[in-house]
């Protein structure tokens, strides 16, 4: 049945997004692009209704009041494609910055381009990443919340962490907050797989660090306090879903913290 859900969720998942850009496109093009926001961010609460109705999986968020009002860099962890699009619903205007080779996809470039998306080459230096730190100021000006992934890539859970310091160079840049959030979907919609699980999870929305830390000092607290919560919500997660197929970075981490449990009582 999770191989038949899986196929089904999928089709209808790439549908909804393809069909969503190609019949709404006369409206999203046409409209101020705050008010045509609202249309990936009904597509995102459509696809947490797929996952629960055609998956069974379910989540919850925890922390929202967390969430600063006006500008500030949101923090997730990423492990999977789910994390990309599903705080769309609760974020006032975001921007992320994007590969540049995801703006050459049709309709889907022209939706970010629209959204003012700051396309960015990863192998840049210089006078690149300089414009691009230009372009992020102008858009956060303007009250935009801007979501990075300190980690860079998708990690599978319970992997070591292996955090960027790009997230230091932008938060002595940038000087706002840093909201970090920590959650598993990659429990549930795993990298690389075509299996989606049933279950249920929790996002926790972590307290803003507030501008003003020296960067290695942030730098070593963001990867202390989103690490402590990931490591909270890994357990908690697999004795609530005990059916779940776990990856072996999980069991390892599992087994680590679980003898540190016993050891600390």
């Amino acid at each position: 049945m999770i191989a038949l859900r899986s196929v089904l969720f999928n089709t209808i998942f790439y549908a909804n997004l393809i069909i969503r850009m190609i019949v709404l496109s006369p409206y999203y093009f046409v409209v101020p692009r705050k008010i045509a926001y609202a249309i990936p961010k009904n597509w995102a609460r459509s696809n947490h209704w797929l996952m629960r109705v055609i998956v069974g999986t379910t989540f919850e968020i925890e922390g929202l009041e967390n969430l600063p009002d006006g500008s500030y860099i949101l923090a997730p962890k990423h492990q999977s494609f789910w994390d990309t699009y599903a705080l769309l619903p609760w974020l006032k205007d975001p921007v992320y910055i994007l590969k540049r080779e995801l703006m050459w996809i049709p309709l889907f470039g022209w939706y970010a381009k629209k959204q003012r998306m700051i396309p960015v080459d990863r192998g840049a230096r210089g006078k690149v990443m300089v414009e691009v730190l230009k372009r992020t100021k102008e858009e956060l000006s303007t009250g935009r919340q801007l979501i990075i992934y300190p980690e860079g890539t998708r990690r599978p859970p319970g992997a070591e962490p292996l955090y960027k310091y790009g997230i230091a160079r932008m938060y002595r840049d940038l000087n706002l907050p840093v909201v970090p959030v920590a959650m598993h979907p990659g429990l549930f919609w795993p990298r690389r797989s075509i299996r989606r699980y049933p279950g249920h999870f929790k996002v926790r929305i972590l307290p803003p660090i507030m501008p003003g830390m020296d960067p290695d000092a942030f730098f070593t607290h963001l990867i202390e306090v989103s690490e402590r919560a990931s490591d909270e919500l890994l357990l908690e997660t697999v004795e609530r879903n005990p059916h779940l197929p776990l990856p072996p970075t999980a069991v390892e981490r599992l087994v680590e913290l679980r003898k540190l449990n016993a050891a600390t009582g």
